[in-house]
């Protein structure tokens, strides 16, 4: 008799260890969802990075001329958030990359078609006189700094100024490019930025802020890339990499 009550007490301890109070019930559920939430989390980042890589790989850059894998994958996150953000046209698929880590003296300018994976221009592009010498240092926001300013632009109208064809930029990054308007940062040809200039002066010329081009392609660049695209000035700044919100969340 001793032992059945002995094994009574081993049955009534192993069923009892399952049961939960109902706080314990509680905070069980909210534990079980905290992970399923990281794991979705996790896959959707996972997932993300795959497709990056695969419309990376899938653009034929020129040999020698290949945007920055990072510097892509940080210009499509940004262009995809401000899709989220119906800042940008649900179809919209150019993509207009100036990397002012590199020398002003290469093309550092790209124009990518995300939908049919292709560069349409591949161009040489100046910062601003205040902002360095052949490499971009000093970035600003603010009015007469004759600096270049970092961040996503949306592009706007086109007009004809005292630089000829030109093209409105709307800065997105409070803080950061958001007086671009004000400042009359906009897209513009000018005759200094050219392989002769940079021959002769070791570095193509400078604006007073503005992504300057050569004029043989203003025109072109100016129509494919006018009325609502995306442009992505980089730098590795990062005070500016992580205070962006077009950063921030993952594509």
């Amino acid at each position: 008799m001793k032992g059945f009550y002995s094994v009574l007490g081993i049955v009534y301890m192993v069923t009892t260890s399952f049961y939960l109070s109902p706080k314990e019930a509680v905070v069980k559920n909210e534990i079980t969802t905290k992970i399923e939430r990281l794991n979705e989390t996790k896959t959707e980042k996972i997932t993300t990075v795959s497709s990056s890589e695969a419309l990376y790989k899938s653009i034929t850059f020129e040999a020698g001329h290949e945007l920055n894998e990072e510097v892509f994958f940080k210009a499509l996150t940004g262009f995809e958030n401000l899709k989220k953000a119906g800042l940008l046209n649900q179809d919209a698929h150019l993509l207009t990359v100036c990397d002012f880590s590199m020398s002003s003296n290469t093309k550092r300018l790209w124009v990518i078609d995300t939908e049919e994976k292709k560069v349409l221009f591949n161009s040489l592009v100046a910062h601003g006189k205040n902002t360095g010498e052949e490499f971009a240092t000093n970035f600003s926001n603010t009015n007469s700094s004759l600096q270049s300013s970092l961040g996503f632009y949306i592009t706007d109208a086109t007009y004809n100024g005292d630089n000829g064809y030109s093209l409105r930029l709307l800065g997105m990054d409070k803080g950061f490019n958001d007086a671009a308007y004000k400042r009359a940062i906009v897209m513009h040809g000018a005759d200094y930025v050219s392989d002769d200039f940079a021959a002769v002066h070791k570095r193509i010329g400078r604006s007073w802020g503005c992504p300057a081009v050569p004029r043989d392609l203003t025109q072109p660049i100016i129509n494919t890339i006018k009325g609502r695209n995306c442009l992505f000035i980089y730098y590795p700044d990062q005070n500016y990499l992580s205070k962006s919100e077009w950063l921030k969340t993952s594509v």
